[in-house]
């Protein structure tokens, strides 16, 4: 036994040249030499592991210890051991190394790598000479350290005790047999980093073409999954014993996580890196453009920018400034209410700049001809007239809809049969041909002027903001042309005699009471020779009260010289109608006895309307062939296009041409412009009510006629007065000062059209609450299409921007965009005024 204090080098060399003679010499020698190669072998290992793990880190020792000792047991199936371990020690540790910082870890990681490199050159040099002077003494400790060691782990694996005891159990060989399977397992489990290196490889390759982050990474979890189940496969051929280290275990599961997830950060960012890099290489002029704004902070169209609040007015969503507005409306007088002032224009001093909130449940409206007989409850959710004039078939509430069955207070049955009714009664109607143009006083849902397109007539219906909730709005979201007015205190917005045919049928209206003064406005705007059909109780029925209305009525038309040509019963609906027609000339008024009512003077013109008030009087009728009124126009559609035959050729156009040249050329014009450029750029199956914002001659809505939609020519009221040219062209219109708000309901007109209207009038009053009335008017996915200079475009543009419009320019040599309103609303509200 002495020889085993001698340099192994030197013992080895004596003992192999002079072996003993006797068997049990030999049988001693034979043992003796076998347990010293043994501990030899597992000395010079642990003594080359010891000195890595001096020079590098403990836990780095521990590792390569643990993956040589209990890779087999760990392939051996221990599924519990690796569930285990994802909350073991080895897990404590890399979280402590995740908060220490990714590259920190990556580098310890490296470091670590190469050490071991170092360790295993050791071992190949110096590994004979190491292993005798430390096999006795670290074989003793490993044996009773182990015992201690596995406890501990089994009790609590997260604790101080369970560290210490596990570098001491690492240090454990019980024999020459796992000695010999540790290194076998680790020459396995280095070829198994070997081909996750080059499967890593492969994948950064492909990452670079494909680009595709979250695929790589699942391919990568998966590769990496295939190859250590090949690994396991590879050790399992192995018969190793059950591990007694399960800390061994998961130090190693852990470390190949942590490895994992650090080649799968390293791949995301250099993929990452590739992509960014190939995005900047190709960008495209729009990219760029986008990425400068944002850089440069480009505000335009910022809502913040401009405040924008909505209104928090009594009337909601169903605001129209100048009729709601409450402050001026309490200071009238209770005569004024008497004289329905109460329900006229009372416009702000500063026009609003608030906007108008959207009903709950809002959305696109139904299209047309459907609108006609229903309507989305949402878009006007009120039921008032459904509960009191559904039983008259004016609106009923059905599921989700308001439906319209046609009817009227004077045809219940249907407002078809009536409007037949009207034109047997009276031969000179003619509907669509003679009779193109109507206006229909007190319309109610307006299901007469809706019913009268059948008859290719066109119906100016008006009714006042009253306690008849939403009448009018009910009409507009039908498709139905409608305003908000009244016969009060002030003309109509309508030259004088413009209209083929006035219809009122029960409108309420006092049409005898102070001097007939009501019935004069209606005289005022009926075009010579046209008919005035009055359908209301005192026609037909015989109560006292009814009598003396009738009496009333026959004394002032027959002073106003109006002929009583008929009246009719309509045995159906029961009720019965009074047609009047105005003279066509002026033998009557001179021949009458009593001057009542008066004549109006000779300076007072018929075609002023806008805030002129009522007067009780008569204007003449024309009687030269050159005066607008003193002929009746051609029918329709001739009259349409047809220059009117009292514009005359030696006066000056707006244009500066000749007038009835001015005329031609403004048709071919928007025809032109609607041919080649709106048509295609507008979707009109979608649109159905449409404004002319600045009419002139009304070659615009001349333009559309073959489409399915109605114009509202409006005039500025500081523009030339032709809407009389309009009305003689078989169309209609209305007088406007764009610095007020106009005289409808929100969300009213699928499509508004200005040319030129804006830089027209922005020395008068500023285009920003001008804008804030578009907004109103039109609906959600609502058009706008206007032309004017650039600079006044380019104004337009940046507002309509802040109200989240869909603004496009066009490319057209004059300055045009073409805008779509969007759902958009701000948040906050203003204070009531």
């Amino acid at each position: 036994m002495a020889g085993f204090n001698r340099n192994n080098r030197g013992a080895k060399r004596q003992y192999s040249s002079s072996p003993p003679s006797s068997s049990s010499a030999t049988c001693s020698y034979y043992v003796t030499t076998a347990v010293f190669l043994v501990l030899c072998i597992a000395g010079a290992w642990m003594l080359a592991s010891t000195s890595v793990a001096g020079t590098t880190s403990s836990q780095a020792g521990r590792g390569q210890i643990a993956r040589a000792l209990s890779l087999s047991s760990f392939m051996q199936g221990d599924v519990e051991g690796v569930k285990e371990s994802d909350g073991g020690e080895g897990n404590g540790e890399d979280e402590r190394k995740e908060e220490e910082g990714g590259e920190l870890q990556q580098s310890d990681t490296q470091q670590n790598e190469e050490k071991k490199e170092e360790g295993e050159n050791q071992i190949s040099e110096d590994g004979r000479a190491d292993r005798s002077e430390n096999s006795e003494t670290e074989g003793t400790e490993n044996q009773n350290s182990s015992e201690t060691n596995h406890e501990e782990i089994e009790q609590e694996p997260k604790t101080e005790e369970n560290h210490e005891e596990t570098e001491q159990g690492t240090k454990n060989e019980e024999n020459h047999e796992e000695t010999e399977q540790g290194t076998k397992n680790e020459e396995n489990h280095e070829d198994s980093e070997q081909e996750i290196k080059k499967e890593k490889q492969k994948l950064k390759e492909e990452s670079s073409l494909d680009g595709g982050m979250e695929e790589e990474q699942k391919r990568h979890e998966t590769e990496s999954n295939d190859s250590n189940e090949n690994n396991e496969d590879n050790d399992s051929k192995e018969e190793p014993k059950p591990s007694e280290n399960t800390e061994n275990i998961e130090q190693v599961t852990e470390e190949n996580h942590q490895e994992n997830q650090e080649n799968q950060e390293n791949l995301s960012n250099s993929s990452s890196e590739r992509t960014e890099a190939e995005t900047d290489k190709w960008a495209t002029q729009a990219g760029q453009s986008e990425k400068e704004k944002e850089r440069r902070g480009d505000n335009d169209g910022n809502p913040d920018s401009y405040g924008w609040r909505i209104c928090n007015e009594t009337a909601r969503a169903d605001y129209i400034p100048c009729l709601d507005n409450i402050k001026e409306i309490k200071k009238l007088r209770p005569e004024n209410y008497r004289h329905y002032e109460h329900r006229e224009r009372h416009c702000p001093e500063e026009p609003p700049t608030c906007l108008v909130p959207v009903p709950e449940g809002y959305r696109r409206p139904v299209e047309w001809p459907k609108s006609r007989d229903k309507i989305w409850y949402n878009n006007v959710p009120h039921t008032k007239l459904a509960e009191v004039k559904g039983h008259q078939n004016w609106v009923k509430v059905t599921g989700q809809y308001l439906s319209f069955p046609g009817g009227g207070t004077q045809f219940i049955h249907g407002a078809l049969h009536y409007i037949d009714f009207l034109q047997q009664s009276v031969k000179g109607i003619g509907w669509g041909k003679h009779t193109r143009v109507v206006l229909d006083v007190g319309c109610g849902v307006a299901s007469f002027g809706g019913y009268l397109f059948e008859r290719d007539v066109l119906t100016m219906s008006f009714a006042p903001k009253d306690e008849h909730e939403a009448q009018v709005q009910l009409a507009l979201e039908r498709g139905i042309p409608a305003i908000s007015a009244v016969m009060g205190a002030h003309r109509l917005p309508f030259p004088g005699g413009v209209f083929d045919l006035v219809h009122c049928a029960r409108c309420r209206v006092p049409w005898h009471a102070d001097g007939g003064q009501l019935l004069l406005e209606l005289n005022r705007v009926l075009r010579p020779g046209g008919f005035f059909v009055w359908s209301a109780t005192p026609v037909y029925q015989k109560l006292e009260e009814d009598v003396e209305i009738w009496k009333a009525m026959k004394s002032l038309t027959r002073s106003m010289c109006w002929d009583l040509v008929t009246i009719k019963k309509d045995r159906l609906n029961g009720v019965g109608a009074a047609f009047f027609r105005k003279p066509t000339n002026n033998e009557c008024y001179t021949e009458r006895r009593r001057q009542n009512p008066p004549m109006c003077e000779q300076n007072d013109d018929p075609n002023a309307a806008w805030y002129i008030p009522m007067k009780t009087c008569m204007h003449t009728v024309p009687t030269s062939e050159s005066v607008r009124g003193a002929s009746w126009p051609s029918e329709w559609p001739k009259r349409l296009h047809t220059a009117p035959y009292w514009l005359n050729a030696s006066e000056q156009g707006i244009d500066g041409k000749p007038a009835q040249d001015d005329f031609n050329s403004d048709t071919r014009r928007w025809k032109d412009v609607v041919k080649n450029s709106y048509l295609s750029e507008i979707d009109w199956s979608r649109v159905r009510n449409v404004m002319d914002m600045r009419a002139v001659y009304g070659g615009f809505a001349a333009a559309l006629r073959e489409e399915k939609v109605w114009v509202m020519n409006v005039v500025s009221t500081d523009a030339a007065t032709t809407l009389p040219i309009i009305y003689e062209r078989g169309l209609f219109g209305i007088y406007h000062d764009w610095c007020e708000s106009f005289s409808t309901y929100p969300r009213s007109y699928d499509l508004l059209h200005a040319d030129h209207l804006f830089s027209s009038i922005k020395d008068r009053c500023p285009i920003l609450p001008i804008i804030v009335e578009v907004d109103r008017i039109v609906r959600p996915g609502g058009k706008l299409i206007i032309r004017d200079d650039s600079s006044t475009i380019g104004e337009i543009e940046t507002l309509l921007k802040s109200l989240h419009w869909n603004v496009v320019q066009s490319k057209d040599q004059e300055g045009v965009i073409f805008a779509e309103k969007s759902d958009w609303r701000p948040e906050s509200s203003v204070e009531s005024a």
